[in-house]
């Protein structure tokens, strides 16, 4: 296994370059930079990190970085941005990392919730116990310099009264925390990966209780 050692010195210039020309021709000429300063350092760094995060929750996977373009509107080829995560099921818990032109992006929590794992969301937040947990993992994540968003409904679900102490959190569909660093000298070294351990480690009672609570759907991924 190749010891992670940072992003390679193109990585950001790479995805500069693929934002102003999304083109096949762009992807040819400089897919050997990808291989080299992207997908490589993300899959040692997946390695390494496996061992720590992955019990409970898989092997670490690179996605692909073709973009599925069959029902949108921008039928750009190419994803500008490399993403990796461990997870055992989408939707319930992942450490996500994520490098670009923009830098370094980290995240955990559910980013996409079938309709069973959206009811079995919404009861756990409804209860006192398990509800005030996720409030209080949050509230941490917050005040350790984490954003917390998720796709949220406008109105309350049916069921549940206008007064629930914890109505804002029953509204979402989806629900994670992210973390982001500008492009810095720390992407291109190994200290990337104590940045993206220490934000993993921060994150983890997030994806516990995503994996005790949520769990995987047992639908067919859409």
């Amino acid at each position: 296994m190749t010891k992670f050692a940072g992003f390679g010195e193109h990585a950001v210039e790479f995805y500069d370059g693929l934002s102003a020309d999304n083109s096949k021709p762009y992807w040819e000429d400089h897919v050997e930079i990808y291989r080299s300063d992207v997908r490589g350092p993300m899959e040692a760094l997946l390695a390494e990190l496996t061992p720590e995060f992955g019990p409970g929750f898989g092997e670490g996977k690179v996605f692909r970085p073709y973009r599925d373009v069959r029902f949108s509107n921008d039928k750009t080829p190419y994803k500008t941005h490399c993403g990796g995560v461990i997870e055992q099921g989408r939707g319930g818990g992942a450490y996500y990392v994520e490098v670009s032109s923009a830098g370094m992006r980290v995240g955990g929590g559910c980013f996409h919730l079938q309709s069973d794992q959206l009811a079995r969301f919404r009861q756990a937040v409804d209860t006192d116990i398990h509800g005030k947990a996720l409030e209080d993992i949050l509230a941490k994540l917050r005040r350790a310099g984490w954003t917390v968003t998720g796709d949220a409904m406008k109105t309350k679900p049916r069921g549940y009264p206008d007064d629930h102490p914890r109505l804002e959190l029953l509204k979402h569909r989806s629900l994670y925390a992210v973390k982001s660093w500008d492009p810095d000298d720390t992407l291109h070294e190994r200290a990337c990966l104590d940045r993206v351990r220490k934000a993993w480690r921060q994150v983890r009672p997030f994806n516990e209780w995503a994996r005790d609570h949520v769990g995987v759907s047992e639908k067919p991924r859409r």
